[in-house]
């Protein structure tokens, strides 16, 4: 039985989930330059309110969607009350375990990648995290879920990661320091974990990408609140209107779009595709740094770019076909 019907998500489905979620992500990092222009906000601090309005977004969005109707033996049961016992029954039991552990990973990845990057610098903080990522994938889903990458696979990741190495350490030199990859091999193991985790719920059938994105938001804004305390929760800015629609779109599209998209996604495709698929984050990225913010098209970031698109649509494509090849 292939994973799309188990997931209840095309295969063809989940990786469009998955380009525009990577395609999405790259974009945070552009919005988040325009918020320290802005305002005195730090890293952590954005990385909070960027989860905690995702979670306010995601909260009103379910609550705003049409619920089916009741059948008759319970027409008479108080919608409020049956709506309250659905909300405590998902934080209950197996719902709860996992919004726990994605909360607790997001919270991870993203506090360590940033104390990464301010210990070793950005492109080494980055070109670790994003390339420890795949080779940790690759292995979990060999060892855990009996995943194959395949000479194909092997060969694209290849690919991805040398584009990867590439774009972000083509520029000037960059100073490696012990304490700062350690940080950013510690965000990469947590990523993985997290989607090695979403990968087997979904191949059980216990995937809810909305449920989770909703819950694991909630569970990361509170792991994160203590040092966003620490760092200056109310930033002090000379343009709040400006602050406050770039928070807004930071925390509605790369935040609950694309983790919503990217759990969806990460269901029902094979762990080491989405691995590489999602590089497309640094690729957006730059694209938009060049488009947007000014900076020159260096060779490094064009041959960078070429090679992890290249990587990403042919392991898209050999996933697709494989799915096709299980489907017939």
């Amino acid at each position: 039985m292939s994973n799309a019907a188990v997931s209840g998500l095309p295969i063809g489905r989940g990786l469009l989930y998955l380009i525009v979620a990577g395609a999405a992500w790259g974009t945070a990092g552009a919005a988040g330059s325009l918020v320290y222009r802005t305002s005195d906000m730090g890293p952590v601090t954005l990385s909070f309110w960027r989860c905690a309005v995702g979670f306010v977004l995601l909260l009103a969005v379910r609550l705003l969607r049409p619920r089916p109707r009741p059948r008759a033996e319970t027409a008479g049961t108080d919608r409020t009350t049956v709506a309250a016992g659905t909300v405590v029954s998902e934080l209950l039991g197996r719902k709860a375990l996992r919004a726990g552990a994605n909360g607790v990973g997001l919270a991870v990845f993203q506090t360590a990648y940033f104390a990464a990057v301010d210990v070793t610098g950005l492109a080494v903080g980055t070109v670790v995290t994003l390339g420890a990522g795949p080779v940790f994938i690759a292995l979990g889903a060999r060892l855990t879920l009996g995943e194959r990458l395949g000479r194909g696979g092997v060969a694209a990741v290849a690919g991805a990661l040398t584009g990867l190495a590439v774009l972000a350490l083509g520029g000037e030199g960059a100073t490696v320091r012990p304490w700062g990859v350690v940080l950013a091999l510690v965000s990469a193991a947590a990523y993985s974990v997290m989607t090695l985790l979403t990968r087997k719920w979904g191949r059980d059938g216990g995937a809810d990408a909305a449920s989770t994105s909703l819950w694991a938001f909630a569970v990361t804004s509170l792991c994160l609140l203590p040092f966003a305390l620490a760092e200056g929760l109310v930033p002090h800015t000379a343009d709040p209107v400006r602050l406050g629609w770039l928070l807004v779109y930071i925390a509605a599209v790369p935040t609950a779009l694309a983790y919503a998209l990217y759990f969806a996604g990460a269901a029902a495709v094979r762990s080491a595709t989405v691995s590489v698929i999602m590089l497309l984050e640094p690729v957006s990225a730059a694209v938009l740094a060049v488009v947007l913010l000014g900076e020159h098209l260096t060779a490094p970031t064009l041959a960078g770019t070429l090679l992890m698109l290249g990587s990403v649509m042919g392991l898209a494509v050999a996933e697709a076909r494989g799915a096709q090849r299980l489907a017939a």
